[in-house]
């Protein structure tokens, strides 16, 4: 991996420390909607003028949006700093990458009139900024214990509604691919009765961007109860489910327009989620996945020749 790769997609910084500079976006952008209004308007204007930000005090920043030093200070903590001097120092050095060109931070809505080349430029470039923001954004701590537990589980359930039901078809299959016991639930009632049967020693994953879908809600809590290792996936990181989930991994989406719904953008970062998810298993049940890939692989080969 590259430096420059590694400065977008890497690591959002050591274990319980402030986020890197490629997060700060990432983590505005996930966090303002769940922000008191004023605290909006503090991550809205450094995430629209980090350069500007990061040259004013506390003070000065509390006169440009309006709102009180105590709600500048609450706020950088929120975004993960101990305080406003460390959003200042990533406000610079996350100004100094724009300034580059690496790190573009406008997208333009898609247009009715739109033709389909300019259409196929916004959504791509979207879908690379969501990727970006979700690699920057993830908690690798979180991720690995979530594949520890997957890797050692009894029985993996997955729980999606919608779009995010398909996330969850989509891993289920890649896990029964290297021999492990996997469904993916988006029934809510056989969600909810297959939740019951769980126990520790299995691991239930939730996956939803708005964190607050009840029909995926319910069973992650019912596997919490039994026991079970819970995971959740979601875009809200204070979101009802976390409640109930032992492990979180957020995931970031594109700002939300007319013809671009968020379950689009909300899709993609949850698939790159659920793929660092089961490589990672993977890599730990080597010894078991790698043949069982190569068996599935050539029980199928016969119906692509």
């Amino acid at each position: 991996m590259t430096q420059h790769v590694k400065e977008i997609f890497g690591s959002s910084g050591s274990p319980g420390g402030p986020p890197a500079p490629a997060a700060l976006a990432a983590k505005v952008r996930t966090l303002a909607p769940s922000m008191t209004r004023s605290m909006q308007r503090v991550a809205e204007a450094v995430a629209g003028d980090p350069a500007g930000c990061a040259a004013l005090t506390v003070t000065g920043l509390a006169e440009l949006t309006g709102t009180s030093e105590a709600t500048v200070v609450r706020t950088a903590r929120l975004l993960g700093y101990p305080g406003y001097r460390d959003l200042r120092l990533a406000l610079a050095g996350l100004a100094a990458q724009q300034q580059s060109g690496r790190a573009p931070a406008i997208t333009t809505d898609i247009a009715v009139d739109d033709p389909i080349s300019d259409v196929v430029a916004k959504l791509a470039y979207d879908e690379q900024q969501t990727l970006a923001d979700t690699a920057a954004g993830l908690d690798t701590v979180q991720l690995g214990a979530a594949v520890t537990a997957a890797a050692t589980a009894r029985r993996i359930d997955v729980y999606g509604i919608g779009a995010s039901g398909l996330v969850a078809q989509d891993l289920a299959q890649k896990l029964l691919r290297i021999g492990l016991i996997a469904h993916a639930h988006s029934d809510p009632h056989l969600a909810v009765t297959n939740a019951v049967q769980l126990r520790a020693g299995d691991v239930a994953i939730a996956i939803t961007h708005s964190g607050s879908t009840g029909d995926v809600i319910e069973p992650l809590r019912v596997a919490f109860e039994r026991g079970a290792t819970t995971v959740a996936i979601t875009g809200r990181p204070a979101g009802a489910v976390t409640q109930y989930a032992d492990h979180v991994l957020t995931t970031s989406t594109a700002r939300e327009s007319e013809l671009r719904p968020a379950a689009m953008s909300s899709r993609t970062s949850q698939l790159l989620v659920v793929d660092c998810l089961f490589v990672g298993v993977a890599q730990r049940t080597y010894d078991t996945a790698g043949p069982a890939l190569a068996a599935s692989y050539e029980a199928l080969a016969h119906r692509h020749r």
